[in-house]
């Protein structure tokens, strides 16, 4: 208990190597026993550890057939300020390397990608620690041909060099790491541990005061802190899953919003920072869990910074500068390590069962009950079943039957029909339709999602009245159309319902031949809000109705939308922004779904869905604008 904390009693416990089945008991009982031995004994004595602190596990781990071992430092503790790493290698076992019985090949390592060799060291390896057959460790005789080969090429130090700043990263200080390259050319990793380099680093190197004045700040105060650190490396702004397949190492992710999807590059990520976003998001919890600077909802990150600009993210004051400042991560090394007391280890071993997320996407086969592993999935599940359930409700008409409707009154052919179920709706007026509706106005609506949705869907020059035409094919294509029971109730065709409260609202529009559902919550709690968005269907041939689909697709992806396309199916979801925010980009799907409700028609070639794109996003700005900064 304690090894590699404040203390590192390094070499202080006995480790057997190559052990066989049938020594297993009393190599346990060795290494029990080794926590008693005198040097172990004077060396807690030393550090003012009582006997009764002394606790002892035993790890029995599988024994790896190295061809190459050795020891790395992520940052020289005896020249911190040249920003390197140095690396020990010998021929076989890493034994003899760590009790310093062995000379080995000696790399200095370049911090900076692609990781160049600056120094190299090679000595003479006239001998080589290999595991036995038979059990334990024999010593043998190098090839003379090998004895002054370098022990590794530059492939694997750039292999090294990469997963040292993995693992620096995740512990967010410089580690001394064991290693070892298999039979096979893997890297395996035995062991890390913090290095300690405070007493190395020159105070100068962390004098901050003055750091405002040689670098300039692009942004300061803007967003909320997710996890603390700092992070220096270039941008690189992720826009789609295609931008994930190709992030660059050690570079700092940049996007308009946060998704879990972002675990993909978790172990590549020196830093994050989003545009929009939660601290209690899905992705939150996985900045967390990798321990990744990240600051989330600055609503400006992608105006202000390109791919490939270098830049710091200090996320202890919320501050990105231009350029590397290097004395930020010396000033983060030389912090107190919280993290290695008990209560934080435990508190982390706890949390391994509550945070984690492996259920990313909600459309993937594995999204299933079977596959949760941690508390996170299982709430992760609940949450994307019970919105979709919620969304489905009028499809399957659940609402109550006895709730009273009214029919709405609008300036656009529209034939809506309202159900209030909470404070939706103001004072209603007397007066009755000829089917029995009561009538109400757009003034009474109440309902906040309802309300922003009406004034995009209404707003002038949103919704074509020109009439039009429709050539032969797609006039037959409308006749032979059919829809899905999961998306649309045939006791609800023809009819357009909103279900409304004070917060909430779920719509359902039939305009021709396709359907919109908008699902929407916007409240003062943000953990709470969401909007729902799904479209399908059109009275033209699939090729046009998927040049709509797409022209809907880039427009919601561009306006912070999480959207699946399949077909001329599109689903959007957007959540955990603020209530003026919600009410925005609920604005902006009342206006997609006024300027779309012909384009399928209008779209006669796919160079027509950039020039509708452009001119939506140009009615766009002559209104205020849906996006912020």
């Amino acid at each position: 208990m304690g090894e590699d904390g404040e203390h590192s009693f390094a070499g202080q416990y006995r480790s057997l190597l190559n052990q066989t089945p049938q020594d297993l008991l009393e190599s346990y009982k060795t290494v029990l026993a080794s926590a008693f031995s005198p040097s172990a004994m004077a060396y807690r004595q030393q550090k003012g550890i009582a006997e009764a602190e002394v606790a002892m596990a035993v790890a029995c781990q599988e024994m790896i057939d190295a061809t190459v071992s050795g020891v790395l430092y992520s940052l020289d503790p005896s020249s911190p300020s040249h920003d390197t790493m140095t690396i020990s290698a010998a021929w076989g076992l890493g034994g003899p390397i760590v009790d310093g019985t062995m000379e080995a090949d000696r790399f200095t390592v370049s911090r900076e990608f692609p990781h160049s060799v600056v120094q190299r060291e090679i000595v003479p390896k006239p001998r080589q620690l290999v595991s036995d057959p038979a059990g334990g460790c024999t010593d043998h005789s190098v090839d003379e041909a090998d004895q002054m080969r370098p022990a590794l090429s530059d492939d694997q130090v750039k292999a090294l060099a990469e997963t040292a700043l993995v693992i620096e990263r995740y512990f967010k200080c410089p580690q001394d790491i064991e290693w070892a390259f298999d039979q096979q050319g893997r890297l395996v990793i035995l062991q890390a541990r913090a290095l300690n380099i405070a007493l190395h680093v020159p105070p100068a190197m962390c004098d901050i005061a003055s750091l405002s004045d040689r670098h300039p700040v692009i942004f300061s105060g803007r967003g909320i802190i997710v996890q603390n650190g700092i992070a220096t490396g270039k941008a690189f702004i992720v826009r789609n899953d295609k931008d994930l397949n190709r992030f660059p190492n050690g570079s700092i992710l940049v996007a308009k919003k946060t998704s879990p999807r972002y675990a993909k590059v978790a172990c590549k990520a020196s830093g994050i920072i989003t545009d929009v976003g939660s601290a209690t998001g899905h992705m939150a919890t996985i900045a967390r869990e990798f321990r990744i600077p990240t600051v989330v909802n600055t609503h400006m990150a992608t105006a202000l910074l390109t791919t490939g600009q270098e830049i710091t993210l200090d996320a202890q004051e919320n501050i990105v500068y231009e350029g590397r400042i290097q004395a930020l991560c010396y000033y983060g090394f030389m912090e107190e390590a919280f993290e290695e007391t008990y209560e934080y280890r435990l508190l982390r071993r706890i949390l391994k069962k509550i945070t984690p997320l492996n259920l990313v996407d909600p459309h993937a086969r594995n999204f299933t009950p079977q596959a949760c592993r941690s508390f996170h999935d299982i709430t992760r599940f609940i949450h994307e079943k019970a919105v979709e359930e919620l969304a489905n409700l009028n499809y399957q008409h659940r609402w109550h039957d006895e709730t009273a409707s009214r029919k709405l009154a609008l300036d656009i052919p529209l034939d809506l029909v309202v159900i209030d179920i909470n404070n939706g709706l103001g004072e209603t007026e007397n007066e009755s339709e000829t089917d029995g509706h009561a009538r109400v106005t757009r003034d009474q609506i109440r309902s906040v999602p309802m309300k922003a949705f009406l004034d995009g869907l209404c707003a002038p020059g949103v919704w074509s009245r020109e009439p039009m035409s429709v050539d032969f094919s797609s006039f037959m294509s409308s006749l032979t159309r059919t829809f899905s029971s999961h998306v649309v109730n045939p006791q609800q065709v023809g009819q357009n319902l909103a279900v409304i409260s004070e917060n909430y609202a779920n719509i359902n529009l039939r305009l021709g031949y396709h359907f919109n559902l908008i699902d929407a919550y916007i409240g003062e709690q943000i953990n709470d809000n969401y909007a729902y968005f799904r479209f399908m269907g059109g009275v033209t041939d699939p090729q046009r109705r998927s040049r709509r689909a797409r022209l809907i697709y880039e427009t919601l992806a561009q306006y912070d939308f999480n959207v699946d396309l399949r077909g001329d199916l599109v689903i959007g979801r957007i959540k955990k922004l603020d209530a003026r925010w919600m009410a925005k980009k609920m604005v902006l799907l009342g206006r997609l779904v006024g300027f779309t409700r012909q384009l399928d028609v209008k779209m006669t070639s796919d160079a027509q869905v950039g020039a509708f794109a452009r001119e939506f996003k140009k009615q766009l700005k002559m209104d205020q604008p849906i996006k912020g900064g």
